[in-house]
């Protein structure tokens, strides 16, 4: 191809993937045994190119470098030289990928995560890649899982868990997998893949990524044989894929329960179990109707339907809970308690100590940083992290943590405040930074956390529609 042949505009290439998109996805809907064997070529069309580009360049990862040292923010936008160059190695399959950078972050439990960065031309790449196979393989994957999809959140998993937990699904199997995304097996990973991609081509592709290894922080190279380095834009994806299976174990198994809620509970009254898996990303839980023992072989069955795929349960973090003593799942404690003043039982969802605890470390972080910079400019910084926070919380009973957590930031922005104006008395402080006991900067105020409504997240049912298709309305539960 010409690099002086026009390229279509990003308003014309996001509709035109947009398109190729919905027939992918009807076309797996309508046929799940279908096997797509001609798919590279949208790899190299730059309608996909330009979108891809687009997405890389705008996120907050475009501010980090690969093992080439390029940050895609750095790259000029649009139609660049860099993407003509891609193009038409991917085009003539001289493409290779290189090697992630690893970046080390610190976890809550004070060990490190490894996050595998990739270069940009990389990182355009997979992201060509995520958009023709997600179509494909979100024909497959079950409503249970919600973790890096289209259209769905953590709200919803902490919804159903919660929907659950008020009909009878007592018993709690928390599932920790050991170190998830560096061990899943890539034979069975592209095998899985291969069910519905028949283009060797891209298979060849996902592949060389797979194995593309890691440069650790000490510039040695490491052989990726096994895993999908966390931090790439594909990697997310291929972690579904391979987690799926356990999805469709727990789902199979379901569906051998009846039809309906009455079918289900003669099942139960014969003594039998029910059970529900509820997953996101590599967290879950499985939801039991049924005793503590249910729950405990459940744990068993779900090691051995993991080790399908290289993975691993671990025994000291996987355990089994009564809803009544309260779990931690995504940030929430949800917990079974009694009404007060009342006899009557109901699962309530809360922020989790460690939530809490979490975000009063980074507003501590914030204000104790100098004093040298303008008030305005650490209220925009605590803003973020307030407005973040209780978006995320704020369907949960979380409003005496709101206040709270409004009651700590303040005390917090005072202190620095006295620390920035030490000669002004607490009179003239209130005055000039304090109106109405309000921290105040300009135009910038501090976020009221308190003023966040509070109110129940409406649980969606089982079909979530995706971006490819209209929108339904899930069934009852």
């Amino acid at each position: 191809m010409n690099i002086n042949d026009p390229w279509p505009t990003l308003e014309d290439a996001e509709g035109r993937v947009l398109e190729i998109q919905k027939k992918l996805h009807r076309w797996a809907v309508d046929a799940p045994d279908r096997r797509f064997d001609d798919l590279y070529n949208l790899v190299c069309d730059p309608a996909f190119l330009l979108v891809a580009w687009h997405r890389v360049r705008g996120n907050r990862g475009a501010r980090s470098a690969g093992v080439d040292g390029v940050r895609p923010r750095d790259l000029p936008p649009g139609q660049s030289l860099f993407l003509f160059r891609l193009h038409l190695e991917l085009k003539d399959r001289t493409f290779r990928p290189l090697p992630a950078r690893e970046r080390k972050i610190p976890k809550a439990n004070g060990k490190t995560r490894s996050l595998g960065i990739p270069t940009a031309r990389d990182r355009v790449v997979q992201a060509v890649l995520k958009m023709i196979l997600e179509p494909v393989f979100e024909a497959d994957f079950k409503p249970v899982s919600y973790g890096f999809r289209p259209n769905r959140r953590a709200q919803d998993a902490i919804a159903e868990i919660h929907l659950l937990g008020s009909h009878s699904y007592e018993w709690v199997l928390e599932g920790d997998i050991k170190a998830c995304f560096d061990e899943i097996s890539h034979q069975s990973l592209t095998d899985r893949v291969r069910k519905r991609v028949g283009d060797k081509r891209i298979l060849s592709l996902v592949k060389a990524f797979l194995k593309a290894g890691v440069l650790n922080e000490d510039d040695i190279l490491r052989d990726t044989r096994t895993g999908t380095p966390q931090g790439g834009v594909l990697s997310p994806l291929l972690a579904n894929i391979a987690l799926s299976v356990l999805d469709e174990h727990i789902t199979a198994a379901w569906a051998t329960f009846g039809k309906n809620n009455q079918a289900r509970s003669y099942r139960r009254r014969k003594g039998l179990p029910t059970y529900k898996i509820v997953r996101y990303a590599d967290d879950f839980v499985i939801m039991v109707s049924g005793t503590r023992a249910h729950a405990e072989v459940l744990r068993d069955e779900a090691a051995t339907v993991l080790a399908t795929v290289g993975l691993r349960l671990s025994e000291e973090k996987t355990t089994v809970t009564h809803i009544d003593e309260g779990f931690t799942f995504l940030g929430f404690r949800i917990q079974r308690q009694r009404q007060q003043g009342s006899n009557r039982w109901h699962v309530y969802t809360w922020p989790a100590k460690k939530s809490l605890v979490a975000v009063m470390a980074k507003i501590k972080a914030i204000t104790r940083q100098g004093t040298h910079q303008p008030l305005a400019e650490l209220l925009r910084q605590i803003n973020a992290v307030l407005r973040g926070w209780t978006s995320y919380f704020k369907h949960g009973v979380s409003k005496a943590t709101f206040a709270f957590l409004h009651q700590y930031t303040w005390e917090r922005i005072v202190g620095w405040l006295r620390r920035k104006h030490r000669r002004l008395n607490w009179k003239q402080l209130r005055r000039r930074h304090l109106p109405r006991w309000w921290p105040t900067d300009g135009e910038m105020t501090l976020f009221d956390a308190r003023a966040v409504p509070v109110t129940r997240y409406r649980y969606r049912g089982m079909v979530i529609p995706t971006p490819w298709t209209p929108a339904a309305v899930g069934p009852a539960q």
